[in-house]
C-alpha cells in the first residue's frame, strides 16, 4: 500500500478535461505520485481514445471501487444518478487498498506548476487536511450581490454538522483537490454507518456532500491529527467569479506564488465536453451572451 496517490473520478462527458489534467499532471509531478483514473466500465473505449498514450497513469473501472464494498449494492449504484454517484465513488476509493491517503482530483482540475508529495502531507506520513471557513468567497459573493450562494452552501454544513451532533462555527473541506485519508473514510464507515446498519450509498448526496462529510467524521472521530490547510487550488465556481478576478489583475502566472493549480467549473466550460453539447444553438448563443455580460458587470 503506497503512502499518497493522486486520483481521478471521470465519466465520458469529462474526458477531454480529463486529458488536459492528465498533461499538467506529467509536467508538473516531481515526486512522481503515481496517478488513478476511474470511469464506468462502459466509457474505457472512449478513454483509450481520447488519451491514447498520453501519460503514466493506472485504470480501475468504477464498478469495481464499488463491489470493494461487500455491503454496498451494484443496482444502487446504477439507479443513482451520477452527479450523486460519483460523489460516492470518489469516497470509496480507498477501500481498493492501494494507499493509505490520496488527493482526490476533479477532471477541471489543471496543475499549473511543480508539485511534491511535501505539498500534501508532512514527513512524519500524516496528511494535511483543507479546512478553512470559506470567508473569503462569502464576501466576495456578497460584494456581487449573490448572497444566496453563502445561505446554501452554509444550510449544507450545519445539515452535516447535525448528522454529527456537532454544533459551532461551519468548516469547509473543499473546493477541489481533497486530500483524503483512508482512516478518516474507515472511522466514519464504522463508527458512523455500521452502527447504523448503513452503507455511504444510503447517505442523501449531494444533500450531504461527501466533502462535508469527511470534514465532520474528522472532527468527530479524530481518526489522524488534524493538520489545516487552505485550498490547494484556485476554484472559480462561477464565471462572474472569474471576469471579476481578471478584471483585478490575476491570472495563472500570479496565482503560482499561492496555489499549485486552477480548477474552471465544468458547468461553464461546454467547450470541453468530450461527447459535445446536445443543446440546440439558440440556447447556447443565449448562455454566451449572459456570459459576456456578466463580464461587462465586472467592470462596475
Amino acid at each position: 500500500m503506497k503512502d499518497f496517490v493522486l486520483y481521478c473520478k471521470s465519466y465520458r462527458n469529462d474526458f477531454l478535461r480529463l486529458k488536459r489534467l492528465l498533461s499538467s499532471i506529467e509536467q508538473f509531478n516531481k515526486d512522481g505520485l503515481p496517478f488513478y483514473i476511474s470511469t464506468p466500465r462502459a466509457d474505457k473505449g472512449l478513454l483509450d481514445q481520447i488519451l491514447g498514450n498520453l501519460g503514466n497513469y493506472q485504470w480501475i473501472a468504477d464498478e469495481e471501487i464499488v463491489t470493494a464494498n461487500p455491503s454496498a449494492s451494484l443496482d444502487k449504484y446504477q439507479a443513482m444518478p451520477g452527479s450523486s454517484s460519483q460523489a460516492i465513488v470518489k469516497s470509496e476509493f480507498w477501500r481498493m487498498n492501494l494507499a493509505k491517503n490520496y488527493l482526490c482530483l476533479d477532471s477541471d482540475c489543471v496543475f499549473i506548476r511543480p508539485f511534491f508529495l511535501s505539498d500534501f502531507m508532512g514527513s512524519d506520513g500524516i496528511p494535511f487536511t483543507v479546512l478553512h471557513q470559506n470567508k473569503e468567497y462569502f464576501q466576495l459573493a456578497q460584494n456581487r450581490g449573490h448572497s444566496r450562494v453563502q445561505a446554501n452552501l452554509k444550510s449544507e454544513a450545519q445539515k452535516v454538522q447535525a448528522l454529527f451532533e456537532r454544533s459551532g462555527p461551519e468548516f469547509y473541506c473543499a473546493p477541489a483537490p481533497f486530500i483524503w485519508s483512508a482512516k478518516v473514510w474507515e472511522s466514519f464507515d464504522q463508527h458512523y454507518l455500521k452502527p447504523k446498519g448503513l452503507t455511504i450509498w444510503d447517505i442523501k448526496i449531494p444533500d450531504y456532500p461527501e466533502t462535508l462529510i469527511y470534514g465532520e467524521a474528522l472532527l468527530k472521530y479524530r481518526a489522524i491529527p488534524l493538520i489545516a490547510i487552505e485550498p490547494l487550488f484556485r476554484v472559480y465556481h462561477y464565471d462572474w467569479q472569474y471576469f471579476l478576478m481578471r478584471r483585478l489583475g490575476e491570472n495563472e502566472e500570479k496565482l503560482k506564488s499561492n496555489y499549485l493549480g486552477v480548477l474552471y467549473q465544468s458547468n461553464w466550460e461546454s467547450n470541453m465536453n468530450a461527447v459535445g453539447d446536445q443543446k440546440s444553438l439558440p440556447p447556447r448563443l443565449l448562455k454566451r451572451s449572459k456570459r459576456f455580460l456578466r463580464y461587462l458587470q465586472s467592470y462596475f
